[in-house]
């Protein structure tokens, strides 16, 4: 198949999919790289495709929000304390989007997560110790963002509670 094709196949597969697409998987549907997968997204968003890649995969942004859009400013060193930040989240409905972090030379650096649940945690972790990667957060002393998706007014208020009682949140 001609790259044009796989290509217009590719966004194919991420619009009609329910769930995210790993590039392996496409790759081995292709019968190609996932390096050739990469290539071939990065053309897509060239051509003004609203795709995101995330742990999980590449999928389309959603067009309807669940809640409300929130974003939170957290610090915390150690491996153990990112998991138990992200599971004070999920178990309350909250849907991680992303994290940035503010470089000193590259600026506003932004991953998108897309975790709203333990079994994405459990992914993300395992992914994280598989790839030999270090969190973003490595790079600024343990202090970054996360843009969250919440239910409710009441439910963002329980979450800085909970965040503020385990002193991961930094507030202004």
């Amino acid at each position: 198949m001609k790259g044009k094709m796989r290509r217009i196949s590719i966004e194919k597969d991420i619009v009609e999919a329910k769930d995210p697409i790993k590039g392996s998987a496409l790759a081995k549907k292709y019968r190609v790289s996932r390096q050739v997968i990469v290539q071939d997204i990065a053309l897509l968003r060239a051509e003004g495709k609203a795709i995101i890649a995330t742990p999980q995969g590449y999928l389309l942004p959603e067009k309807k929000r669940i809640g409300l859009q929130k974003t939170i400013v957290t610090r915390h060193i150690k491996e153990r304390d990112l998991k138990e930040e992200l599971r004070i989240m999920v178990d309350l409905g909250v849907k991680i989007i992303d994290v940035i972090v503010e470089h000193p030379l590259y600026g506003e650096i932004r991953g998108n997560l897309n975790i709203q649940s333990r079994l994405d945690i459990d992914n993300f972790m395992a992914r994280l110790e598989e790839v030999e990667a270090k969190p973003l957060a490595e790079l600024t002393d343990g202090v970054h963002m996360h843009t969250i998706e919440v239910p409710s007014e009441a439910v963002y208020q329980k979450l800085i509670t909970l965040l503020r009682k385990k002193n991961y949140l930094i507030e202004a």
